[in-house]
């Protein structure tokens, strides 16, 4: 096996922007801190999350500068730095590497809907163009495009790819892809409502955004997948699910920076074209917050 770049939860964190729509440096350096000191395992920085379709190329570059220097290897860093155009996401990934990135979530290219035979180019001219280590991101409901099994067991044969996010929710995709490249990748869960079950079947921990809220406690049940005690780690995944589900009840992120608001964190608008929540699904979501003593 490769190294692992992190086992746990990694949270996929928030870009907390300001009233005025810029980003809010000052609130994601308190996020960071807030995450560290409640046991996450990793930062991951500009993902779907951090809204990086529309960060500008120099809000990306000094997000991800701020979360490198401000987490200062007290967790790893991991960097979004996908693209559809394989050029602007080498330009990109060696960028992050530069500037201190402990590893790389790239994303499937969008809307080109490339083939396989694409997705393996693509990957590899990245992998061939930085020295740390990559986590493809498998999320086809986002993309159009889903990565198959025969894929990520071919990149798999390249030594900086080492991890994918798996978010299909296709949980027997997940087995085949266990049993067919786990000597080869590590598996990170995409989705918070199936964090035990992909452990289960060896995965290493999740990429979360369920984290941004409540860390203490996704890390707790990841721990618990780890030390193989899955009837404890069950029952917490029963018991925020209802919590998980009110963060989906719009588009991600739209819910979990409404929830950080009304806790009172940094988090502030999404950018256009995401909205703000519907009055009902605020409501919603603030009674599911409440049950956990969020708010």
């Amino acid at each position: 096996m490769k190294n692992t770049i992190f086992t746990g939860a990694g949270v996929a964190i928030i870009t907390p922007m300001l009233q005025d729509g810029s980003v809010d440096f000052e609130g994601l350096k308190k996020l960071i801190d807030f995450q560290i000191d409640n046991g996450t395992d990793a930062i991951i920085i500009c993902g779907t999350t951090g809204e990086s379709s529309t960060l500008s190329d120099e809000e990306h570059r000094d997000c991800i500068r701020c979360a490198v220097e401000h987490t200062h290897n007290r967790i790893p860093v991991i960097a979004g730095t996908g693209s559809n155009d394989t050029k602007y996401a080498i330009e990109l990934s060696q960028e992050a590497q530069e500037l201190g990135a402990d590893g790389l979530l790239l994303v499937t290219p969008y809307y080109n809907k490339c083939t396989q035979r694409g997705l393996i180019a693509h990957y590899t001219a990245i992998a061939d163009s930085v020295d740390i280590p990559i986590i493809l991101y498998n999320v086809p409901s986002r993309t159009g495009v889903a990565i198959d099994v025969a894929t990520v067991k071919a990149l798999g044969q390249h030594k900086n790819i080492v991890a994918v996010k798996e978010a299909s929710g296709n949980i027997g995709y997940t087995a085949k892809l266990a049993a067919q490249c786990g000597d080869l990748v590590d598996i990170y869960s995409g989705n918070d409502d199936m964090i035990v079950p992909i452990m289960s079947l060896g995965g290493k921990g999740v990429i979360s955004v369920l984290s941004n809220v409540m860390p203490k406690e996704t890390h707790q049940m990841t721990q618990y997948c780890l030390e193989n005690n899955f009837a404890a780690a069950a029952k917490l995944q029963l018991e925020y699910l209802n919590l998980i589900n009110k963060l989906f009840i719009e588009v991600n992120p739209i819910p979990v920076k409404d929830a950080l608001n009304q806790m009172g964190m940094p988090s502030g608008p999404c950018r256009m074209p995401l909205y703000e929540m519907s009055d009902e699904h605020k409501a919603a979501l603030h009674d599911a917050l409440a049950a956990h003593g969020l708010v």
